[in-house]
Order: C-alpha cells, then structure tokens, then sequence
C-alpha cells in the first residue's frame, strides 16, 4: 500500500478516528497493530508471514536476553542477530549469490527466484537494534528498560515498534531506544498540528509533484535509450535522477515523521539537506541520517571505529560503508557505490592526517558543488545496477557530442521539475539567519504546494526506496 493511494489515506483516517476514541485508549496499540498488518500484507498478504516470523524472533530474544538464563545471555543475543541476518541474506542476497556462484545451476535458478520482501531491510535491522540494546542493558534516562518483565506486554509493544506503518517499508531506521520510551496512551489534545502538517505537505509535494514528475523524464537513463543521447542531455538527465532520489527518499521521510506526529511518535530528522555538504562527512551526517547512525552504532564502532591504528580506522571505515552499499541491495553496483563513498571518506580523512585538507583554501560554494558532483555520479550506480550500463552511460556522456539530438522539451521538464529541491536547500541557505519576511510568505509557500499536489502530480509510483 503506497502512502499516495486512496486505500492508504482511508487506512489512516480510520485509525485516527478509533485511535483517540477515549473508550478505546487502552487499546491504541492494538489498533496500530492491527492497521500496520492490513497496509503490509495489503498487495501481497503472505508478506504478513514473514513479519510476525521477524516479530516473534525478536520479542523471544530480546525477552530471554534481559529476563532468561543469564549464563545464556550471549547465546540468546547472538542467536536473535544471526537469524535476522539469516532472513535478511535469504531474502534479500539469494539471487546475487545464485547470478554469481551458480548461474545455469537448478540451485542457481531457485536463489534467482526468491522474491524480495517490501522493507526487509528496515524491519530487520530494527530488530538488530532491540536485541543488541538488550544485551547491552542499554536504559533511557527517566524511563529505565527498554524491554519489560510481563511476555504479553513486551510482545504488544516490540510489535508495534517494528510494524507501525508509519516507517515499516522505508524507514526512517527507529532504533528500539528512540521508540519504546515514547510507548505510552496518546491523547487528541497533545497533537503537534504543525510537526504534522509541515511535513506531510512538503513531504507529499516533494514526492508526487517533484519525484514522480522526473521519474518519467529520468526513464531515459536506461540501456539501450541512453546510448543515442547526447552528451548535455545526459549530464541533465543525471542532475535530475539526482533530485529525484533525494526528493522521493526525503518525501517518503517527511511523510513518515508528519504521520508519526500524528499519532503521537516523533521520530528524528532522516535528511538535513544533504546537497549543500562542503565533505563526504557531512554528507553522510545529512543523507538518510537514520541509516547512518544505525551504521556507525551498530557496525563501525563495534568493528573499532577509530580507537586503534589508521590502517585500521580507514579498515573500518571501508568495510561499513561497503557493507552499507550492499543493505542498498542484491547487486555488486551497490557494494560499489558503497566502496565509492567509503574511498572518498577515507582520503578525504587522509589529506586531513596529512595536513593536505583543502578546507579554507578554496570558496565553500566550489567545495559544495564538487560533493554534489561526486554523489550524482555515483547515484548512476543505483539508477543502472548493471555495472555495465553505468561504464556505458559514462562513455555515452563523454562521446555523444555530436550526431546526437539535444531534446529541449526534455531539458526544460527536467530543469522545471529540478527547481523546487534546488531551491529548498538554497531557502534553508538563506535563512539560517532569521528572517521574518520567510515566516510571513511561508503559508502562502504550503497554499502553493497543495495546489500543486491536486493539480500537477505525477503517474503514481512507489518509493524508489521501496526496492531496499
């Protein structure tokens, strides 16, 4: 079910109707349950079977990690981790193991055949989160334990926290110790209308007036299309894939956090306008932000972090952004951007060791647009994952300077389509500093974007997100 579907917005007005009943307030978590299941299993309800699985591993693991045997601590721990690893590699990994070790083999054809569950990456490494702050009896301050002693209780809430649909399919990535301290009765009367209608609608116009209008332009950055384009066209159309990932994957976000709100969860921030990163660091510290906090907790620092030698930091460093690469998905162009990224990382904390760094020495506008520039190319290895294609598309950029037609008409959609999230980040540019002339226009700016989600949305399409 798509948050920009009939089916979903009548899913979420019934909840909220029955949610703040005050005779059924005891069972608000019931009902977010329930509304979960039915958004999950929607289009495909044997999805259902696996998420209870996933559900029920982690409540038994996390339960008998803080309430079992506690000579059997680490065995319970550890065994929670490994199977959800187990379901996150079978699932999601299956066909590029079967492509790359067993190709033509009747075992080859099977593991090509698994499908890939919606959002297995995000519930899974939600679990991960709750088993391994069980084990380390991690408390929140003025709340205490993140899992409770009565089985039925725990079930109730780890349940809600990892299905709230909300963020199931495509995160933001909720950590047990941000969610479950906020497990309480919500009341009508607490709603923070503007943390929900801010951004539900720029989430909302972000996605289906700006990402799925450069979907149907950026279709043109695909074998063999591409090869017949000209070089300017090219270099356009990749700008856009560039806004059009940021402004689908942030939409999906904002819509997320607004809906959160509404039902009285706040989750954190998933994007901090990322495009005006001065370094891969702050790039990483502005770009899908729950996925890199989950990154650096739960892999860089326990692999070492940087606490032991250079080689080892820049190690590290390598192995969790790879790794991270391949959470994108079950292709070796993933494990590439991964590597890409994580090479830049590490020289760019290289030349800093070194005292090479280049910061103060040159404009910060010149430093921004060569960040944007090396994450736009580098997104071409989503776009295209067949490795390739992407060499293909490089070679057409570089040699399709003549012969070629320049197609305007698409150059002016992919521009007109662009402005809005250059725009943004240059708005949030502007006004950290304060100023009242944008607070004033500012409901004129929401006027402008909720016409413009009724009269100029794009072909619907799911969260490019979705795929991960």
């Amino acid at each position: 079910m798509l948050f920009n579907s009939v089916p979903f917005v009548l899913l979420v007005l019934a909840t909220l109707a029955l949610y703040y009943l005050p005779a059924l307030r005891r069972f608000q978590l019931h009902l977010l349950v329930v509304s979960s299941f039915i958004f999950y299993a929607w289009t495909m309800p044997w999805l259902l079977l696996l998420l209870v699985g996933s559900i029920g591993i982690n409540v038994w693991a996390s339960h008998r990690v803080v309430f079992g045997d506690q000579k059997r601590r680490r065995f319970h721990a550890t065994l929670g981790v490994a199977l959800n690893l187990a379901a996150l590699i079978f699932f999601k990994y299956s066909p590029l193991i079967g492509r790359s070790f067993f190709e033509g083999s009747g075992l080859g054809d099977f593991l090509v055949a698994i499908p890939l569950p919606v959002g297995i990456s995000f519930f899974t490494f939600q679990g991960i989160s709750l088993v391994v702050d069980a084990y380390k009896e991690r408390e929140v301050p003025d709340y205490g334990s993140i899992v409770v002693r009565g089985f039925a209780s725990h079930a109730l809430r780890i349940t809600t926290f990892i299905s709230f649909f909300a963020q199931l399919v495509a995160g933001p990535v909720v950590k047990a110790h941000e969610f479950l301290p906020q497990v309480r009765e919500k009341r009508w009367a607490e709603i923070e209308w503007n943390a929900v209608f801010s951004p539900l609608v720029i989430g909302y116009f972000l996605k289906m007036v700006v990402a799925d209008n450069l979907k149907d332009q950026t279709f043109w950055i695909a074998f063999p299309y591409f090869t017949e384009i000209h070089s300017i066209t090219l270099l356009v159309l990749l700008f856009g894939y560039s806004m059009q990932i940021f402004a689908d994957f942030a939409g999906y976000s904002l819509i997320a956090i607004g809906l959160g709100h509404l039902f009285g969860y706040r989750f954190f921030n998933n994007f901090d306008f990322p495009y005006i990163s001065a370094t891969f660091s702050e790039f990483w510290r502005r770009w899908h932000i729950s996925l890199s906090s989950f990154l650096r907790e739960y892999l860089y620092i326990p692999l070492g972090g940087n606490r032991n030698t250079k080689v080892q930091t820049y190690r590290n460093l390598m192995l969790t952004m790879v790794l991270g690469g391949l959470w994108h998905g079950a292709a070796w162009s993933y494990a590439i951007w991964g590597f890409w990224h994580g090479l830049m990382l590490a020289a760019e904390r290289l030349t800093a060791d070194l005292g090479w760094s280049l910061k103060g020495k040159l404009p910060k506008a010149l430093h921004m647009l060569f960040i944007f520039t090396c994450v736009t190319l580098a997104w071409l290895l989503f776009k295209l994952p067949d490795f390739s294609h992407v060499v293909g598309y490089l070679k057409a950029m570089v040699n399709n300077w003549g012969g070629a037609d320049l197609q305007p008409i698409l150059l002016f959609f992919v521009a007109l389509f662009s402005i809005p999230v250059v725009a943004y980040h240059l708005l949030h540019l502007w006004s950290r500093t304060p100023r009242p002339a944008l607070q004033a226009v500012k409901p004129v700016l929401y006027g402008i974007m909720l016409f413009l989600i009724l009269v100029n949305a794009g072909s619907g399409a799911s969260f490019i997100y979705f795929q991960f």
